[in-house]
């Protein structure tokens, strides 16, 4: 791979996988979209990944600290701006910490649904203090360009810079390292959102570079540059956390759902399929035909079938309403959405593999907690291990680690089911004591399958 190559791949957008330690699942939609206002189900759920929150939080706030005393000696408006961007990327976790904690103290009877809604709350305040640190940074930037100023201790600028670039580069192989561990795309993409962070500080020592070279206004042009990168992050945050306050989702979501629904046999139709975030916990309202002769306890069973699909096919599903109506029912929906009474044939064919580390076959596979990728070895290395990563539209990556089943030495499994659609081209990535190696593989349904 040539210098080029590898700072593409640097930056998050490279192709290239080189096992679970050496690659990575960043999203280009969700990654350098960093979205403030918004924690991801899969950290705040798990004690690592709160714990990865602190500690980038800790960084950060080291990092705009130092940054913030050499703002008062410089008087650099470029450096004042990039220090606003660090302190409100480090602070964004305190609102939302709180709501957390708020939120895990469940239902009540004035508060049915939980606290969950504090977490849309703390992210629309998060929104208005960053577009209240940028316009500060604005008004600061426009200010100097009119009224031009010297800037001092260039050198120290400099260093300031650079120091910014540290954290923030810091924070990303931490954020990236730790995510491969925890196969959690979200902090992943956080990690690579950190390291162009980074490049943003850099542009400070442009900026005394510029004012060293005799253009002064260098300083002020490159921190208004900045206060434009702070007001995309209020644009796009505020569209996520106010979709989400309207009980906006994903349309995609409500697909999933619906497919889930498709693998439960007895199921005549899904009438009805409603879905909401109540702050990081998803919640879903489906209505189900089944057949009118069927008893309520059979009809009990299909439900319960039903919510494991629902749960094996989402896992940030928290809580669901499953009704049950009759056939007749299904007539009073305007687009219908058909369900056939058989399990799920029509998966890709599989990936058959024969590597230095291992052989044997990939494929999607139904289990008892619904669709899975599984590997069913012939061949395999001392302390194999396997991730799967897909790619998808747009450049976004899915990661799924495969697992040992339990006394199946020659059997690797996903604890996640594979998103639709099951179409697409990824790498398989293999580890063991012998080194690692990455294999390319595409997967395409069977024809007249739709989603």
């Amino acid at each position: 791979m040539g210098a080029v190559g590898r700072a593409v791949e640097w930056l998050g957008f490279g192709g290239h996988e080189h096992g679970p330690d050496h690659g990575h699942g960043h999203s280009h939609g969700e990654g350098h979209g960093h979205t403030h206002g918004i924690i991801d189900a899969s950290l705040t759920t798990t004690a690592r990944g709160i714990w990865a929150i602190k500690w980038s939080f800790v960084i950060l706030v080291i990092t705009a600290g130092l940054q913030l005393i050499v703002v008062f000696a410089s008087g650099s408006v470029a450096l004042l701006a990039d220090t606003i961007h660090n302190i409100g990327d480090a602070t964004t976790a305190i609102p939302l910490w709180v709501a957390f904690a708020l939120a895990r103290r469940g239902a009540s009877k004035m508060f049915p649904y939980g606290l969950g809604r504090v977490e849309d709350l703390a992210g629309m305040l998060i929104v208005l203090i960053i577009l209240f640190s940028a316009l500060v940074a604005g008004y600061e930037a426009v200010d100097r360009l009119l009224h031009p100023h010297a800037v001092a201790a260039l050198g120290w600028l400099a260093l300031a810079g650079f120091i910014g670039f540290l954290g923030n580069e810091a924070v990303a192989v931490f954020r990236i390292r730790v995510g491969r561990q925890m196969s959690s795309a979200a902090l992943i993409a956080d990690g690579y959102h950190a390291r162009t962070d980074g490049l943003t500080s850099l542009a400070v020592v442009l900026g005394a570079l510029g004012v060293w070279l005799g253009y002064p206004l260098a300083d002020p042009i490159i921190g208004l540059l900045i206060t434009i990168a702070i007001f995309g992050i209020v644009w796009q945050s505020s569209r996520a956390v106010i979709t989400r306050a309207l009980d906006g989702v994903e349309p995609s979501l409500l697909d999933r759902i619906e497919h889930a629904v498709e693998h439960v046999p007895d199921v005549e139709q899904a009438i009805e399929v409603k879905a909401r975030w109540l702050g990081h916990r998803l919640h879903a309202d489906v209505a189900i035909a089944v057949r009118e002769d069927m008893t309520v306890i059979a009809a009990n069973d299909v439900v319960q079938r039903v919510r494991d699909e629902l749960h094996a096919h989402l896992p940030e599903l928290r809580s669901m309403n499953i009704a049950v109506r009759p056939p007749s029912e299904a007539t009073n929906r305007d687009t219908p959405v058909p369900v056939s009474s058989h399990t799920h044939h029509h998966a890709p064919d599989p990936f058959r593999f024969e590597g230095q580390l291992a052989a044997g076959t990939l494929a999607i596979i139904d289990t008892l907690r619904g669709e899975r990728m599984r590997i069913a070895l012939s061949r395999q290395a001392v302390g194999l291990s396997a991730t799967v990563v897909i790619h998808r539209p747009g450049g976004a990556m899915e990661v799924l680690a495969l697992r040992e089943v339990a006394g199946e030495h020659h059997t690797l499994e996903s604890d996640l089911a594979p998103k639709e659609p099951h179409e697409f081209s990824g790498t398989l990535n293999l580890t063991a004591s012998g080194g690692s190696e990455t294999l390319p593989f595409a997967m395409k349904e069977q024809a007249g399958h739709h989603h």
